[in-house]
């Protein structure tokens, strides 16, 4: 009886476990090329072996090495005299501590073996308009010592801190590049657009010396071509960063969390993206992915089948090519993340003439076959408490002359540069931010936060720490309570935003009367009810939304609400629209206080007079007369 044996395949690329070996597999034009294997524990190098002709298709170099234990040993390819780790790699062996320079060489790649345990993990599938999400540096979030986490800077710190992030109401966590990277960088690895940072500096920001003569720059971020498919060792707080990755996640998942991770692709990057997100589907349980890069194949990746419930953001998409038909999907998954959001939101924040029209369609924006990602800070530029505390940038720590960052920040001081104890300026501050906040989660698309911003976090003006792995860029956690009040007002604002189903609703508001009930889903008031003023100059507006186009959990009509921003720098009062009879309005969050009416709402069945603060944000809804 013949017996016929499966062929080895070329795929995946990479190593794969197989019976009692494993099969290698790796792309180059070299002829001469291979495999080298070492003692996963000792490190040492036990075998060479080369890719023959018959192990080739096309410049796929691939052959199975059986009777191999894949717990007891790592390897590297070698092509000509170049060692080149693994770049589908899922994890390596002898990493150096965070901020420790290694070269690529020295990267030996091994195979996970270890089952991991998910418990019956599931995804949340949480809908945009119900999302809150939190945008986070995973090293950054818990590295300083006021974190108290028993793990500072890993995944397990974050795991830590879920009853923080639930606290606040987040639902969405998003990760700044948590895959494998080289954090430092030698100059001749340096893009020609970054400069390098000089040895003087990484030993001050890591506190490493790598030899005279040699010029280093610390990637923070990493915004770099990486190791796809293993998560950062430096991130870990063990020797496990596969498991403690899996840990993390699991963790979130069991209290309701989801985890979208940023990848940034260069032009350099020739790999299977869909492929990758798969994996980390797969293998991770990621719910979703916010893709970096230019010309990425977007419209290709995202109608991959596998990801059909995956979220994806992304600058823009090709909605009509990927919808065919243009029937708009039931569940969105896809969302853009783009700016116009921050920059126009920050100019009526500071009062700027002819941005009410924006900041309008800004709230309201809500678009029905794609979700939109609402945010005014982000990893780069200010943070919230800078941006009204810094006119100009303060970069001069990235030892680059201040030339690095943007220039155009939108920003406003408030009327001193920087840390300030006047409390009138303090005051300001603090009601600025209250108001970015309330145009935030008041928003009708899916608002995104910074880490720290829901405390006062500073930067000290930097608005671009790239290269910063220090108290510049860690979130100090003692402004939780020295900021106390912002904490407090972020996370009533967002409990406001989940407990009234009008404010984040499916599908757009239509400005119209479509129930006839008397009310628009949404209606726009001035002074005068009814009567919005929206020239180049104004910069305050009444908004009412009609609860009767949104139900609740108990299946009831929502309440009214209407707001009133009022970002000019004096008073103004505002009549509030008649509600039907029988109710009255009630403010329930105010930026700053704003005396009652003479005649109490409480009491009185008619329109009362609201005078509205300089510089702030009132919000009422309805209620019944007492």
């Amino acid at each position: 009886m013949t017996v016929f044996r499966q062929p080895i395949s070329p795929f995946p690329l990479g190593a794969e476990r197989m019976a009692d070996g494993i099969r290698f597999s790796f792309i180059t034009g070299e002829e001469e090329c291979g495999v080298l294997l070492y003692d996963r524990a000792k490190g040492k190098q036990i075998a060479k072996v080369p890719f023959l002709k018959q192990d080739r298709m096309g410049n796929v170099h691939y052959k199975y090495l059986p009777d191999i234990d894949a717990a007891k040993v790592s390897y590297l390819f070698y092509a000509g005299d170049k060692i080149i780790p693994d770049a589908y790699a899922r994890c390596f062996s002898g990493r150096k501590a965070y901020g420790r320079r290694q070269e690529a060489a020295e990267l030996k790649a091994c195979l996970v073996t270890d089952l991991f345990d998910w418990e019956n993990d599931t995804y949340p599938h949480i809908p945009y308009e119900d999302a809150i999400c939190y945008c986070m540096h995973v090293r950054g979030f818990t590295k300083h010592i006021s974190s108290d986490a028993a793990h500072r800077g890993t995944f397990p710190g974050i795991v830590e801190k879920i009853p923080y992030l639930k606290e606040l109401g987040i639902t969405t966590i998003e990760l700044q590049p948590a895959y494998e990277f080289l954090e430092v960088e030698a100059e001749a690895d340096i893009p020609s657009e970054f400069p390098a940072k000089s040895v003087e500096q990484t030993v001050e920001q890591t506190g490493v010396a790598n030899g005279p003569g040699e010029n280093l720059r610390l990637n923070y971020w990493g915004y770099k071509k990486g190791f796809y498919y293993a998560p950062k060792a430096g991130y870990a707080a063990g020797n496990d960063a596969v498991r403690e990755f899996k840990e993390m996640v699991k963790a979130l998942h069991k209290n309701g969390l989801e985890v979208v991770m940023q990848f940034y692709f260069p032009k350099t990057a020739a790999v299977g993206i869909s492929e990758i997100l798969r994996f980390w589907v797969r293998e991770y349980h990621v719910d979703g992915f916010h893709l970096m890069g230019e010309d990425l194949p977007i419209t290709m990746t995202v109608k991959d089948a596998a990801l059909a419930d995956t979220k994806i953001w992304y600058y823009d998409f090709d909605v009509s090519n990927i919808y065919e038909g243009g029937e708009p999907p039931e569940i969105r998954r896809l969302a853009e993340y783009q700016d116009d959001f921050l920059y126009d939101m920050r100019r009526f924040l500071k009062g700027d003439d002819n941005m009410l029209d924006r900041a309008l369609y800004h709230m309201r924006s809500n678009p029905e076959n794609i979700g939109r990602l609402n945010y005014l800070t982000n990893y780069y530029g200010f943070t919230l408490m800078d941006l009204v505390s810094y006119s100009r940038k303060h970069n001069e720590e990235n030892k680059e002359a201040n030339r690095d960052g943007i220039d155009q920040n939108e920003s406003w001081n408030c009327g001193t540069e920087g840390n300030c104890r006047r409390k009138k300026v303090v005051s300001l501050r603090i009601r600025q931010i209250k108001n970015a906040l309330s145009m935030l989660f008041l928003s009708q698309a899916t608002p995104l936060i910074f880490m720290g911003d829901e405390f006062g976090n500073s930067q000290q003006g930097n608005n671009n720490p790239y290269c910063q792995d220090n108290e510049i860029t860690w979130l100090n956690w003692r402004d939780r309570e020295k900021n106390n009040e912002i904490f407090d007002y972020a996370a009533a604002l967002i409990r406001f935003r989940k407990e009234h189903p009008i404010l984040h609703c499916r599908r757009e508001l239509r400005i119209m009367d479509y129930l006839s009930c008397g009310y628009p889903d949404l209606s726009y008031h001035g002074e005068v009810p009814w009567r919005p003023v929206t020239d180049r100059s104004t910069c305050h507006i009444g908004l009412m939304y009609c609860g009767q186009y949104a139900k609740t959990a108990q299946d009831k009509a929502d309440d009214f609400i209407y707001i009133v921003f009022n970002m000019h720098w004096e008073a103004h009062e505002f009549a509030m629209p008649k509600l039907p009879k029988g109710m009255v309005w009630q403010h329930v969050l105010l930026t700053k206080a704003c005396p009652e009416p003479e005649n109490s709402p409480q009491t009185k069945e008619k329109w009362t007079v609201r005078k509205i603060p300089p510089r702030s944000t009132a919000i009422f809804i309805s209620t019944g007369i007492k």
